[in-house]
């Protein structure tokens, strides 16, 4: 079910024309505690790269993720969790790459993780075909 709604937020979310059109989340301490491993762990490191974007102006630069990358992330992770079949996998890899291409991808931590989305997906198709 989770996945589903997922897969329907990316869908509406491709065709918005600008990520500022879309809401999103910024990796607050207060809301840290209540994210993926995964994504607490790009902060973290995010933070160890700079310092300097713990600085208030800065972090919204720095720690703010769209929700369209965050919903193809979830919906990643769903895949992977459940065993969906390695098509819809490599659909979910192909709205990242669309993503990439035609979206400019301000922030840091939503070009980190989607390109974590991607090594993800690749990770698990490569263990799936051996």
């Amino acid at each position: 079910m989770f996945t589903v709604v997922n897969t329907q937020n990316v869908h509406s979310l491709i065709g918005v024309t600008e990520l500022t059109e879309m809401s999103g989340t910024h990796a607050f301490p207060e809301f840290i505690q209540l994210m993926d491993d995964d994504i607490v762990s790009l902060i973290g490191l995010t933070v160890i790269a700079d310092p300097s974007c713990r600085d208030a102006l800065r972090l919204f630069f720095y720690l703010s993720i769209n929700q369209l990358i965050l919903s193809l992330y979830l919906m990643t992770q769903c895949q992977i969790k459940l065993h969906h079949p390695i098509t819809s996998l490599a659909e979910t890899f192909n709205y990242a790459e669309v993503v990439r291409r035609e979206r400019n991808l301000a922030y840091i931590l939503n070009q980190l993780l989607l390109k974590l989305i991607e090594r993800k997906i690749l990770l698990y198709i490569g263990g799936q075909l051996l």
